[in-house]
């Protein structure tokens, strides 16, 4: 094909031939930036759910950008997801509960947030969660909702035995009786479960006297944390505690009652306000639950608060769209209609003021955002103290891994506690290395 000048050309082609160089130019600019954020989600209910609906209306408001919603099981965020960020790996977003454990990973978002101000007045009691040291002023993302933990009945079983229940300062030795007699009149497999999970050993721990922390601010087992491990450990051994629970897994790894009590083989279980959600959801009209008061050793009515928060992550590579998406969610409006929808207790101080209305919650449920949210003020300072110390998990799962030892028969209770006390010096050595 021969060429021609552009001079020697008739004007029109001139003309079409430059529409078309500056076709190739524009094909040859970079296209406007579409930046994709992952979020990694696991849900108790339906909160990945919810938060799937906000996503929607924030890409609306934000052109160019999309979310992309990974929803996981929890043992995902438990144990895959800190191997992820290990590796320099992972999303950009994750809903997680190991808060204080995996800071290093988090990215600052101060800067791309519209008014600091408004996260400090709103999220200021939880924000000190996420830092990674104590004098760190920066926002890494924010508590998707507050959760206690505590202890749910099967109301309809203690009615078929014709046995009141204990009243709301009963101690843990009156709930450990009643629910035997019960399991005993129903011939239901067994009284009672916790959650296997040092964060749900805790509270009862700490209510029979555990200080968790010596006066240095360290770590520190004492005679009431071998207390109850003794007691948990006897309550197993004498058919109180449905084995299975915490002795059908092996190490750490975590596992909750909901399946076992839903399904009638359970007088009471000790979970969290996180479960209320799907509670009504899985057991609907099977039989009446209710959420009692944590029960009370010599120390205090304890459980355990947290909850699972939004946290950014080093590993995005669009900080500016991630801080963004997370200013949407921290809103107002929008935690207000996250804690509705989703049956949680919220977070942000100017939304618990007004207060939030549950459609969604049938009696149970509503009876039960009340029982919890009220529970909020037992809370011992101790509870505080471990849910926000960044080395956590360093107590709470060789808990887990020694206690089971201990309920199979591996390893005496003495052992257990001489065990958990070097695998916690040791995680806390290596995690400050």
């Amino acid at each position: 094909m021969k060429l021609q000048s552009l001079s020697s050309m008739p004007r029109f082609s001139k003309a079409a031939l430059g529409a078309g160089l500056l076709g190739l130019a524009a094909a040859a600019l970079p296209v406007a930036a579409h930046a994709e954020i992952r979020v990694m989600c696991y849900q108790d209910g339906n909160e990945c759910d919810v938060t799937a609906a906000l996503a929607k209306r924030f890409e609306a408001q934000n052109a160019g950008t999309k979310v992309i919603l990974d929803v996981v099981p929890f043992k995902t965020i438990l144990e895959q997801l800190p191997v992820q960020l290990a590796a320099g790996q992972g999303p950009d977003i994750a809903r997680l509960t190991d808060l204080g454990g995996l800071s290093k990973y988090y990215l600052d978002i101060s800067p791309y947030v519209k008014d600091r101000n408004y996260w400090e007045a709103n999220f200021g009691a939880t924000l000190p969660w996420l830092r990674p040291s104590a004098s760190d002023k920066g926002i890494y993302g924010f508590m998707s909702q507050l959760t206690m933990t505590g202890p749910f009945v099967n109301k309809t079983l203690f009615e078929q035995a014709k046995i009141a229940m204990p009243g709301p300062k009963a101690t843990w030795e009156e709930w450990v009786d009643a629910s035997r007699k019960v399991a005993k009149a129903t011939q239901t497999p067994a009284a009672m479960a916790w959650d296997r999970s040092g964060h749900r050993f805790a509270g009862p721990a700490i209510s029979y006297g555990a200080k968790i922390f010596d006066a240095k601010g360290n770590l520190a087992l004492d005679d009431g944390y071998k207390t109850t491990v003794r007691k948990f450990v006897d309550w197993h051994k004498d058919g109180t505690m449905l084995k299975d629970a915490w002795g059908g897994s092996g190490g750490s790894s975590y596992a909750d009652t909901v399946g076992e009590f839903k399904n009638g083989r359970l007088v009471m279980i000790l979970s969290g306000s996180w479960q209320i959600n799907r509670m009504q959801k899985e057991i609907g009209n099977a039989f009446d639950w209710v959420a009692v008061p944590n029960p009370c050793g010599p120390a205090a009515c304890t459980g355990m608060p947290g909850g699972a928060a939004w946290a950014a992550l080093k590993t995005t590579k669009s900080p500016k769209e991630v801080g963004q998406f997370l200013d949407f969610m921290a809103q107002e409006a929008n935690v207000a209609e996250f804690a509705s929808k989703t049956n949680n207790i919220p977070a942000h101080a100017g939304v618990a003021k007004k207060g939030v209305s549950y459609p969604s919650a049938g009696p149970a449920a509503q009876a039960a955002l009340g029982v919890f949210t009220s529970g909020t003020a037992t809370l011992a300072p101790p509870a505080y103290a471990l849910q926000g110390y960044k080395y956590n998990r360093a107590l709470m799962l060789p808990t887990v891994t020694r206690v089971t030892q201990a309920i199979v028969g591996e390893i005496s209770v003495d052992e257990a506690v001489t065990k958990i006390s070097a695998d916690m010096t040791e995680a806390v050595k290596q995690a400050g290395k």
